[in-house]
């Protein structure tokens, strides 16, 4: 066991979020990692149990963490932004979540024997995909827009609505299946339901109207949030539980639906605390496991519920809700396999657990193995095998890695080119149509609109860029535009064109300090880039070999050639930077901006004659 108790919360947080980071650096689902890492620490070496270690403290600590990460759900509800989604992606996520908690619920109570209070618990729980799952796995599968697009609102969409689902469905159940059923506890209930969700609009309406006229200054204004909606939680909570969740719910989508313009930077915020408290519940609670409730994962009964909630329930509630839409058989097959339940359905399980054990419900003590079960299961199965469906059923993009370029000039529109040249996926996007014009001359896929807009990230799919390059003639903008999308992206996919300006020998300007990564020298500003284009350098590439080395090609090249990017045989690429170390190795090719050596020595050469034959001409006469 940890010598003490600081060691302890130190040891939790080092190993969610280094799990995180083994997660994003060798491209595995994080919730996976986290699990093993968890089982690890907690029942199989037995280092840490902190449910018994953190005492009183441990259910409040997955309270707190609760609402965070519902309330950061419920931001992305925009009822402005739902409208648009489409027939298919609104009945999924009511008439399919309708079906899939109906059938879940049945299933966990005939299959894996849960009484019926638990069960409809469990069942509204299970409907929720989650963006924390989903979005990684489009990336890596590189799906078709429409596919990824209905997977991506689904999980953002239902992702609160599990919850509150589990809330009333934990009281309906439990009067119903009542001895001595008593109508005054469940309208109690309904009443504190009602005040919750009206504490948390006012909260939401409150703090949206000091945000609007500054009674709040920046550097508070997310520790504010932050502590309101511990507030809001703990008033509705105190005064009936489990209501608390309605009131962050109802807080969130209250500030989503203000138009402010900070909530923006408030999601950034949420976001970053979302993933330290995800990281840091999801070791707590698999740390506690006991050895006994773990070994009941492999139970026949519990094994054939993860069974039928992948292979019937969800294949069953999407085929039905999506009866007369136009969705065609293989999408639908995909949507049917798809529904990885991640760390927000253990998070919250856990909470109701504690909810239910209180209640003296003995299946409370297996709600947590359940769940473990079924999020495993899912994310391992669907994570593993969606890029390998996505192909089969030719609902994958194929190709190289993407790149997104912001901006559109001379420079990045021959760059464009040459990722086309290489078979690698581009756009560009540009708020100008007049700018865009090079592009759309060209041929160059496009995208006419703001890259900061929220219209822009809902219209524009993404899903096939895995780089991003801003390359505007405004250096602040394009920090602005890196800092945005960086958590996104990641830090060393995202790059801007170097702000040096010779006028001040040097950098001269901030910008330089924020945002992603300066492409490929910080001496070459777009004006450098640009005028390279117009002097007609060519955009080469090199193939490096075993007779061919890559240090033979730096030192054979012109001093005055661009290092761009390199591409591998497996399709991979990297662009340069000197921020990031890149070393071609054999097979790998090179593509630089090179000076029109041939046509320096033709035009030298027609000089020279034109000499020789001047002079001819003067000794003549």
């Amino acid at each position: 066991m940890v010598p003490t108790l600081l060691f302890e919360v130190m040891l939790v947080g080092l190993l969610g979020i280094g799990s995180q980071w083994v997660a994003w650096r060798y491209r595995m689902p994080a919730i996976v990692v986290m699990s093993i890492t968890g089982l690890l620490a907690g029942p199989i070496f037995g280092i840490m149990n902190p449910e018994e270690d953190f005492g009183e403290l441990y259910s409040p600590i997955i309270s707190v963490a609760v609402a965070i990460i519902l309330f950061e759900g419920s931001l992305n509800l925009s009822f402005k932004e739902i409208r648009g989604l489409g027939r298919p992606v609104f009945r999924i996520s009511t008439v399919g979540a309708f079906l899939a908690w109906i059938l879940g619920s049945l299933t966990a109570h005939y299959i894996a024997g849960l009484n019926w209070a638990a069960a409809f618990v469990i069942g509204g729980l299970f409907i929720v995909t989650g963006p924390t799952v989903i979005m990684p796995l489009l990336r890596q599968s590189k799906l078709k827009p429409r596919p990824a697009k209905i997977l991506k609102w689904e999980g953002i969409i239902v992702d609160p609505i599990g919850a509150l689902l589990a809330v009333f469905a934990f009281e309906i159940i439990s009067f119903l299946t009542s001895n001595n059923p008593d109508g005054s506890q469940l309208l109690i209930f309904f009443a504190a339901s009602v005040f919750a969700i009206i504490l948390g609009w006012a909260c939401g309406r409150g703090i949206g109207w000091m945000f609007e006229t500054g009674h709040i200054p920046d550097f508070l204004k997310s520790p504010a949030v932050f502590i309101v909606v511990i507030a809001s939680f703990t008033f509705a909570d105190v005064i009936v539980h489990e209501t608390g969740l309605l009131a962050v719910t109802a807080m969130g989508m209250t500030l989503a639906n203000m138009g402010i313009s900070s909530v923006e930077d408030m999601r950034h915020f949420k976001e970053n605390i979302s993933i330290l408290l995800i990281s840091a519940i999801f070791i707590m609670l698999t740390a506690s496991l006991q050895v006994e409730t773990l070994l009941k994962v492999f139970d026949p009964n519990i094994i054939g519920y993860v069974l039928l909630m992948m292979f019937i329930v969800r294949p069953l509630s999407i085929f039905l809700s999506t009866i007369r839409t136009d969705l065609a058989l293989n999408e639908k097959i995909l949507l049917s396999w798809i529904a990885p339940r991640g760390i927000v359905a253990l998070t919250v399980s856990g909470y109701f657990a504690s909810i239910l054990s209180e209640g003296g419900y003995a299946d409370a003590t297996i709600i947590t193995t359940i769940t473990f079960a079924l999020v495993f299961t899912t994310v391992v199965a669907h994570g593993f095998s969606i890029g390998w469906l996505a192909k089969k059923l030719h609902l994958s993009m194929e190709g190289r890695p993407g790149t997104l370029i912001v901006g559109s000039n001379n420079f990045t529109v021959n760059l464009a080119k040459s990722l086309q040249k290489a078979k690698a996926p581009v756009i560009i996007v540009d708020s100008s149509w007049e700018r865009l014009r090079k592009a759309r001359e060209a041929g160059i896929p496009f995208y006419h609109g703001e890259m900061l807009s929220e219209q822009t990230e809902y219209n524009l799919d993404t899903i096939p860029y895995e780089y991003m390059i801003a390359a505007t003639e405004y250096n602040s903008y394009n920090a602005l535009v890196c800092t945005t999308f960086m958590p996104e992206y990641g830090r060393t996919n995202v790059f801007k064109v170097s702000p040096y300006r010779h006028d001040l020998n040097g950098m001269g300007d901030l910008v330089n300090k924020v945002g992603g990564r300066i492409l490929f020298r910080q001496d070459l500003s777009l004006d450098d880039l640009n005028q390279k284009t117009k002097e007609h350098y060519i955009f080469r590439q090199t193939a490096i070999t075993n007779q061919y080395p890559y240090k033979q090609y730096l030192n054979e090249k012109d001093e005055d050639t661009v290092l761009l990017y390199i591409m591998k045989p497996s399709g991979r690429m990297k662009y340069y930077s000197e921020e990031l170390r890149v070393t071609p190795e054999p097979g790998d090719t090179v593509v630089s901006l090179t000076p029109p050596v041939k046509e320096k020595k033709k035009i030298r050469q027609r000089l020279e004659n034109q000499r020789n034959n001047n002079g001819n001409g003067k000794s003549k006469s």
